[in-house]
């Protein structure tokens, strides 16, 4: 770029070090477009998503990328109307600062707060820039299927009219596989505007290592056990039921030991079973992404969960993490989805059925009875796919080439 440098504002509720996935793939992003020589400018929340009594500083430089974090943006997940209010006020002080950024050139917001898009296509349209919107998640469908919103009531409505707005002043969308696609195409018909780009493994902190020896499973007294792992974000999208009565069903095999590692409304189920006393279940928090490589290396297999009838509103990003450092999967969900097709090229796990917890057993004996040679061809055929179709310099390549001609002046 000649002369100083256009500045791409992206606002996002949640940036790193939050733990949360978004932060970290925005976090990529910014530091990708800071490289190729923007000048970027992020708004963001001043305390944690999970964790409110997380407190981050008010403005820093991290990897050349100018981060402002703004007061009364989190106050934590206890209800929805908390979240609102703070979603609310994250939204206005952005869009009030966004007025007068400097030298402004393009706005990239994604669903983190949900209406995002609709403050982002309020100031681009105020401000006269070009806007890119990183659909991660989809509301008011996500709301719907988890039972929260009735498909008719006034604030499902009012979304959607949001959505239509936020498409038409896009000049880009990202969505995350061909079934968010056709969600979002029913919406408003922007078929030149969509983009098809999954989220991308942290490759750098994801090594294929063994489960033995390992720090984290030393560290946390697994022992020689089979570890099933899920490790991410417990929400109502990702129902581990099926997963917590197979625990039930195995808890005399002392060799088993079943980690839930992360935070969400669904870890309650999890920390039920427990006090009910489970013996073979452990609870664990939200590791810090510096680590979670040998965090999520710890598993014999690890467990991805996406409810059938979220299938195109949420995408299943846990599944390449656990690819990447080379884990079978369990997958509970169904086959028509993102998962079930990245199963189709190559055998590197289960699918199963929610509900169907004598499945979960006989898959978990399976794969127990395969010993460590077969799950490791399992885990190898996974690598492979992350390698080919998942690469995250390809990815994250072909992202920020999307923002780049967004930002172009229009022909």
């Amino acid at each position: 770029m000649s002369g100083k440098p256009k500045t791409l504002l992206i606002i996002t509720q949640v940036y790193v070090p939050d733990p949360a996935a978004v932060g970290q793939h925005v976090a990529d992003v910014a530091r990708e477009m800071a490289r190729r020589g923007w000048r970027v400018v992020v708004y963001t929340s001043a305390r944690g998503y999970d964790d409110p009594s997380q407190r981050y500083p008010s403005r820093e430089w991290l990897d050349g990328v100018d981060v402002r974090r703004l007061p009364l943006s989190s106050f934590g997940k206890h209800s929805i109307p908390i979240r609102l209010l703070a979603q609310a006020c994250f939204m206005v002080q952005a869009i009030a600062l966004g007025l007068f950024t400097r030298r402004l050139g393009l706005v990239m917001v994604s669903t983190s707060p949900p209406f995002a898009g609709i403050g982002g296509a309020m100031l681009s349209w105020l401000r006269r820039v070009p806007l890119v919107w990183w659909v991660m998640d989809l509301n008011p469908d996500q709301m719907v299927t988890s039972g929260k919103l009735s498909p008719r009531s006034v604030i499902t409505k009012a979304f959607d009219w949001m959505n239509r707005v936020t498409l038409r002043r896009s000049r880009a969308v990202v969505v995350l596989d061909r079934f968010m696609q056709a969600r979002v195409l029913a919406k408003l018909h922007v078929p030149k505007k969509l983009h098809v780009l999954p989220p991308w493994p942290h490759e750098d902190v994801l090594k294929a290592v063994p489960s033995r020896p390992n720090a984290f499973r030393d560290e946390q007294g697994f022992g020689d056990a089979f570890v099933v792992m899920y490790s991410g974000n417990h929400g109502i999208q990702n129902p581990l039921k099926t997963l917590l009565d197979a625990a039930r069903l195995l808890e005399e095999r002392e060799d088993l030991l079943f980690v839930f590692i992360g935070g969400g409304a669904g870890k309650i189920d999890v920390e039920r079973r427990i006090a009910e006393g489970a013996r073979n279940i452990r609870s664990l928090p939200f590791q810090p992404l510096s680590t979670i490589g040998t965090s999520l290396s710890a598993a014999d297999v690890h467990v991805v969960s996406l409810a059938n009838e979220a299938v195109g509103v949420i995408h299943p990003c846990k599944i390449y993490g656990a690819m990447t450092i080379g884990r079978p999967v369990l997958f509970f969900g169904p086959k028509a989805s993102h998962v079930g097709d990245i199963f189709q090229a190559g055998d590197i796990g289960r699918v199963i059925a929610h509900g169907d917890a004598s499945a979960a057993v006989a898959a978990i004996r399976e794969l127990v009875s395969l010993g460590e040679d077969g799950r490791e061809a399992m885990g190898s055929r996974a690598t492979g796919i992350v390698s080919t179709s998942f690469s995250s310099a390809g990815l994250l390549a072909r992202f920020c080439d999307i923002l780049d001609d967004a930002g172009r002046p229009s022909r």
